[in-house]
């Protein structure tokens, strides 16, 4: 989570938010909170006007460790970027590459996190991304420079899947998500 402030009488932002919601929701996929308490946790978090309500619906949880929160970036100048199979995803996963493609497979991947973050930053060339077939993927914070996004979002979401957070840049590419079939 961002850095709270010492008064626990100000008002938070949506960033600090959404960072708790996040870190409620990594404490209940690692087994930290029961169900219950979860929901419990996540209705305090999500009308918590103040840090200090925010910080109360975090409280008891241990601290996060360096891994859970830590950036893996994948990087290449040119070529070809292609992760498949059965890998593990990190929380936060940042790719970059000015020309070339990139193919994410996560339909057999594995998730450690309720939800992953991953940042693309692509000068030229596209990306496709496949997901597991019940994954919610959000594209809100990803900027386009020359095409739009595909993506259809398949009805019928449970809960319990994993959650995929898409943002930064792509400049002459299209970003193409696909939810897999098995």
């Amino acid at each position: 989570m961002t850095s709270l402030p010492e008064d626990p009488l100000s008002l938070i932002r949506e960033d600090d938010r959404d960072a708790a919601v996040r870190r409620l929701q990594d404490a209940y996929a690692e087994g930290q909170l029961s169900h219950e308490e979860m929901d419990e946790r996540l209705g305090r978090a999500l009308t918590a006007r103040t840090h200090g309500e925010l910080v109360s619906a975090l409280a008891s949880l241990p601290a996060e460790n360096a891994s859970t929160t830590s950036t893996s970036t994948i990087a290449v100048a040119g070529g070809r970027i292609r992760r498949r199979g059965a890998w593990r995803v990190p929380r936060f996963l940042k790719v970059e590459s000015a020309f070339g493609k990139v193919h994410l497979d996560l339909s057999r991947a594995v998730f450690d996190h309720a939800a992953v973050d991953i940042e693309l930053q692509l000068g030229t060339g596209g990306a496709k991304i496949t997901v597991p077939r019940d994954a919610t993927v959000d594209i809100e914070d990803l900027h386009t420079g020359w095409k739009d996004s595909l993506h259809r979002t398949p009805r019928g979401y449970r809960p319990g899947v994993p959650r995929i957070r898409i943002s930064g840049t792509m400049g002459f590419g299209r970003l193409k998500i696909r939810h897999a079939r098995r």
